[in-house]
């Protein structure tokens, strides 16, 4: 019977619960739709983690759970800083650490955008909408002694890659599965994974993303505002997927082909999902 619930509500989520149905006279419960969400951005002031984050962890105190697993997007563009001044790898473990998912990046010079991506953070726009942001801790003053942040268990290490050239571009090729917590960056060339990329596991490329297995985690193509870049998959079930900033998460996905092999470009403002071949 558990088991039987659990097909049925999987369906519920992937949108096409009415195949799930064994008998047609049992009432519709729920319909499931888009919708547009305001994600809260986290304007940097500060580009050193062990003074944004202490600050941040305070704020936790005054509000239990308000941020807890929340997404959040990192404001650049009231930052005055050097792009090599900003740890983003070390902001980003860190806001992990207090359990909030940072997801992307708004604002800040070109440099500092490819430093944040780098790290796992590319530049978002919301697709088909316009930007609305609530500020997280817009009133936070200074701390008085920034303690220093503790210590983060590093991420897995990266799966074995090779680079090549192909059709007049890099490529960089991944055969193992892209785990829980690993990102997988092809600076200035499209990425290839030859397996899995697990929920959790994220794979960005500057040029296009082509994964021949189940795509679970996140995919980001064209970091670098490649628009004419494409996100290839042979199952399709993704947590987000992005190119050239512009996202969809999975609540957003619509009518796409999930669990079936999808391609995913751009079209003006709009994501477009259709099938391979």
């Amino acid at each position: 019977m558990h088991a039987a619930w659990h097909a049925l509500l999987r369906a519920n989520m992937l949108g096409r619960f009415e195949t799930a149905l064994s008998s047609p006279i049992l009432p519709e419960t729920f319909r499931l739709r888009a919708g547009n969400f305001n994600l809260l951005v986290l304007r940097l002031l500060d580009p050193r983690p062990d003074a944004v984050l202490p600050a941040l962890g305070d704020q936790f105190r005054k509000a239990p759970g308000f941020l807890r697993f929340a997404p959040i997007v990192i404001g650049l563009q009231d930052l005055l800083a050097a792009p090599e001044e900003v740890d983003f790898r070390g902001l980003v473990e860190g806001l992990h650490a207090l359990e909030i998912v940072p997801i992307g990046t708004i604002g800040g010079t070109p440099q500092m955008r490819q430093a944040a991506t780098a790290a796992g953070l590319p530049p978002l726009r919301a697709a088909g909408g316009k930007e609305a942001e609530a500020e997280a801790a817009s009133a936070m003053p200074p701390p008085q002694a920034a303690a220093a942040a503790p210590p983060v268990a590093p991420a897995a290490a990266a799966p074995p890659s090779t680079q090549f050239r192909g059709s007049g571009r890099n490529a960089l090729l991944v055969t193992e599965p892209v785990r829980s917590g690993q990102r997988i960056y092809a600076e200035g060339a499209d990425l290839i994974v030859m397996a899995t990329v697990n929920p959790g596991g994220e794979v960005i490329a500057d040029g296009n993303v082509h994964v021949y297995g189940a795509l679970r985690g996140r995919a980001i193509a064209g970091a670098q505002n490649d628009s004419e870049a494409r996100i290839f998959a042979l199952h399709f079930d993704p947590e987000l997927v992005a190119i050239a900033g512009y996202y969809v998460v999975r609540e957003g996905l619509g009518d796409a082909p999930i669990g079936r092999p999808a391609q995913v470009r751009l079209e003006g403002e709009e994501m477009r999902f259709g099938p391979l071949g």
